[in-house]
């Protein structure tokens, strides 16, 4: 079985827990305004390799992955469901920790049967929540949200541990109402392990000049750490109130 893949990184520290192997997977369907990597975007390009190709790459670097593992991101690696269940089948058979990271755009609530196959080798999802209003998703990212909603749903009912990620893009999702509606929503899953609040930045822009694109945030600032800490906190008082109605009821 063959993959595509856009790049890998060997000491990859922000990608899951401990040093990972990330691998960088080709292709995506969303089309987010503040992505900054718009060369994943194309299927069928980038380098074709082989699930034994990868592990080796692994396997190179093993001793320092001891806390570590292996962590799939792109562009979007459920693009390449079959591909992605195979590889980390084999990273299991290997004691190897497999991490996903994912927008869950790819999953069909009407047919769960692949996503449930690849969570059943999958040790933990890093699932990116980019609005939790769907006509603002649809306005930032060109899709709806609600199967991204029902993924992290699924997931959680799967047992899978998760981690949700959140980018805060001034004018976009820096609103503190719609911070809190996405802490009452993850309040809910039963699995969440951790909230990772990521600040808006636009180090992407020398990738769209180069592809000819025309860069979708012109004059967007980047985030403050200050203002993503706050953002954080709102996320949080929205967890705290969902749990303490889910409680009470």
């Amino acid at each position: 079985m063959i993959g595509y893949i856009h790049s890998t990184e060997s000491f990859g520290t922000v990608d899951g827990p401990g040093v990972r192997f990330v691998i960088f997977f080709q292709g995506c369907p969303m089309r987010c305004l503040y992505c900054h990597n718009p060369d994943t975007w194309a299927p069928g390009k980038g380098s074709a390799v082989t699930v034994s190709e990868l592990l080796d790459a692994y396997e190179r670097n093993a001793p320092f992955y001891k806390h570590g593992g292996i962590t799939a991101t792109g562009g979007e690696p459920m693009l390449q469901t079959d591909f992605l269940t195979a590889l980390f089948t084999e990273a299991k058979q290997r004691g190897i920790h497999t991490c996903l990271d994912t927008s869950g755009i790819c999953f069909s609530p009407a047919h769960p049967e692949k996503a449930a196959a690849l969570l059943a080798v999958t040790d933990l999802v890093m699932l990116d929540i980019k609005h939790i209003r769907d006509e603002q998703h649809r306005l930032l990212t060109g899709h709806s949200n609600a199967d991204i909603l029902a993924f992290a749903a699924y997931i959680s009912e799967a047992g899978v541990p998760l981690w949700i990620r959140h980018v805060i893009v001034p004018g976009w999702t820096d609103q503190p109402e719609e911070q809190f509606a996405l802490g009452v929503f993850i309040s809910r899953l039963k699995t969440l392990k951790a909230v990772d609040v990521l600040p808006y930045h636009d180090l992407g822009k020398a990738k769209y000049e180069a592809l000819g694109i025309p860069y979708p945030l012109p004059g967007t600032p980047p985030l403050s750490k200050d203002d993503a800490a706050a953002a954080r906190a709102e996320i949080l008082r929205g967890v705290k109130y969902g749990l303490h109605h889910e409680n009470e009821s």
